[in-house]
């Protein structure tokens, strides 16, 4: 596809005001390591969640859901709409002990809330493992997935995609680098105006374009199904809706949010979500972010893409199902005219760039804070360690492109990070609610899923071939890993070493958690609890409501609108009393 020069203009003047903005911030983020990664913890609610949402919305999230709605209909984001229920439980449970901790980041939570050796060593291994491995591989799938957006947009020559791509990276690492998370974040909220933006705009003109003519056309022409928001719970591949197996729908229903670790829906907050909680100004900033968060991109930021796939589906019904998720590519191809291709384009740049900015300031602060500052470099002065923040910003790009070279499929790095965290979300949650939980706990369950999936996919499935099977497909591996998981870390809890009493007296004196706090407080806090989880379903039920009323407007269907509307008033009463009730919003 060829750019007019209007498209080059758009495209030059968002990198300029990119790297403008990290010119502005350089001076603050250079005093010291907490305002290079944690901006001075000065965010405002409104900015930190924007943030977040901007880096959940990378570059391949329209073609992933492109790619849902083409096999399963709407119904097909229930793959990653399941992740609300643990996202709302950080927002209620967790982000007030996040700004309270007054934590660099989250790895560094663990000498907090644990002691000896044990804990040293679960720091030092953590800030690697994901500091380096897992968020180079997060940063590998994001740039694949741009690589083949460049592909079919300019037909470029596969084995000169990775420059295009390093070229991207180059000037995201030079403006993180120079201004910290407070130019990510800023950024971020450019980023996140101009992709919606951009989204809204394509689906606007793809829907009412000739060839599809308008919703009502659109819908009486998609196959049966297509526009259901609820999976048919039955055998896998039946009819043309999305088909879950029962053990399936209560893996991801009733499991996978709560055992698995999975980057921006960590179980008990963590990682880049816990990083904008500990920036924000007050406990309060931190709940607000969150739950924007939540509702934001749940919510509000599905649709646009979800009716772009949907049209999609009629434009190009030839795309073999591997390459469906082209389908939203190829519309934006077909039906933007000048000007608008190349806001479009950065629509999409600016969803990559929001993605990788934050992934290299979050590795970069596990790589500083808690590797280098802890283990090596103890005495340096606050300049040198933001210069080594800096070095290690421009390091982990260096190693990120080498592990994109590698890389073939995404699909293959998203199954293998949801099995190999299955477990490990039930300690992080527990942390902060049960004084037993030890270090030991969390480096057994951070170890045994390796093992668990080890068993399943080179050992059973040599007995049963559906061993080796996805959760999708057949969810018995994920099951058996999430056990064995849990059986070995409850063990670790009670055979080995508890933390020190005194590191969690000062623990408990710092966060003032509820839960099983008894050495230090009579009681659980039980009423407390109970009011907090209304909270937390209320708000799940909000959400999901907002989210079909929205998909009903669209939908042109009033009386589903209303029915999820009414739903949605409802939730927000309760959630507002039971608010009031434990003051959550207050102070």
């Amino acid at each position: 596809m060829e750019l007019a020069f209007p498209d080059y203009i758009i495209i030059v003047i968002f990198f300029l005001i990119s790297l403008g903005i990290g010119l502005k911030f350089r001076k603050q983020a250079g005093k010291d390591i907490s305002h290079f990664f944690l901006g001075g913890r000065n965010l405002p609610w409104y900015i930190a969640g924007i943030s977040m949402v901007a880096t959940t919305f990378a570059a391949d999230t329209p073609l992933a859901v492109t790619e849902l709605v083409a096999q399963s209909g709407i119904a097909g984001n229930w793959l990653w709409w399941n992740m609300l229920a643990g996202g709302m439980l950080t927002t209620f449970f967790f982000a007030r002990y996040w700004r309270r901790a007054n934590v660099l980041t989250d790895i560094e939570l663990i000498e907090l809330r644990y002691s000896g050796k044990a804990a040293s060593f679960l720091r030092g291994f953590r800030s690697l493992y994901f500091g380096v491995f897992m968020n180079v591989l997060i940063i590998g799938w994001v740039n694949v997935a741009l690589m083949s957006l460049l592909q079919v947009f300019f037909n470029i020559p596969e084995d000169q995609l990775l420059w295009y791509v390093g070229g991207a990276m180059l000037i995201v690492v030079i403006y993180s680098a120079l201004s910290g998370l407070l130019g990510v974040a800023f950024t971020d909220v450019l980023q996140f105006v101009i992709a919606m933006t951009g989204s809204i705009i394509l689906a606007v003109i793809v829907l009412n374009s000739e060839k599809i003519g308008g919703m009502t056309n659109l819908k009486a022409n998609l196959p049966d199904g297509a526009l259901n928001f609820f999976p048919k719970i039955g055998d896998k591949g039946s009819g043309t809706m999305l088909a879950l197996g029962l053990g399936s729908f209560l893996a991801f229903i009733g499991v996978q949010w709560w055992a698995s670790w999975y980057p921006g829906n960590e179980p008990g907050g963590g990682g880049y979500i816990a990083q904008r909680m500990m920036s924000t100004k007050t406990e309060k900033d931190a709940i607000y972010a969150t739950l924007f968060f939540q509702v934001a991109h749940y919510c509000i930021r599905p649709w646009p893409w979800v009716i772009v796939a949907l049209c999609a589906v009629l434009l190009y019904p030839d795309l073999p199902a591997g390459d469906s998720k082209l389908g939203y590519v190829m519309a934006m191809k077909e039906f933007l005219p000048t000007g608008l291709k190349g806001l479009l384009l950065v629509a999409f740049f600016a969803a990559y760039m929001s993605t990788i900015s934050t992934q290299l300031n979050w590795g970069a602060s596990y790589l500083i804070n808690d590797f280098y500052k802890r283990f090596i470099n103890t005495e340096a002065t606050p300049k040198q360690f933001v210069m080594a923040s800096r070095i290690g910003t421009l390091l982990l790009m260096v190693i990120a492109l080498f592990a994109t070279s590698l890389m073939e499929t995404v699909s293959g790095v998203w199954a293998f990070l949801i099995e190999c965290g299955a477990g490990l979300g039930l300690v992080l949650i527990l942390r902060w609610y049960w004084w037993r939980i030890s270090a030991w706990s969390e480096i057994v369950a951070t170890v045994a899923p390796f093992i668990g999936y080890g068993l399943t996919k080179f050992v059973f499935v040599h007995l049963d071939p559906a061993w080796g099977a996805g959760i999708g497909e057949d969810p018995r591996g994920f099951f058996f890993t999430v056990g064995f998981t849990s059986v070995a870390w409850l063990v670790a809890t009670y055979l080995c070493p508890t933390t020190d009493k005194t590191r969690l007296k000062a623990f408990f004196d710092l966060i003032q958690p509820d839960g099983n706090w008894r050495p230090f407080r009579q009681g659980y806090g039980y009423e407390r609890l109970i009011k907090l989880v209304i909270c937390w379903i209320s708000a799940i039920a909000l959400a999901y409501s907002l989210l079909f009323c929205t998909g009903s407007i669209l939908l042109i269907e009033p009386m589903q609108a209303i029915v999820y509307g009414s739903i949605a008033a409802l939730s927000f009463i309760i959630l507002r009393w039971a608010a009031s009730q434990v003051k959550i919003f207050e102070g």
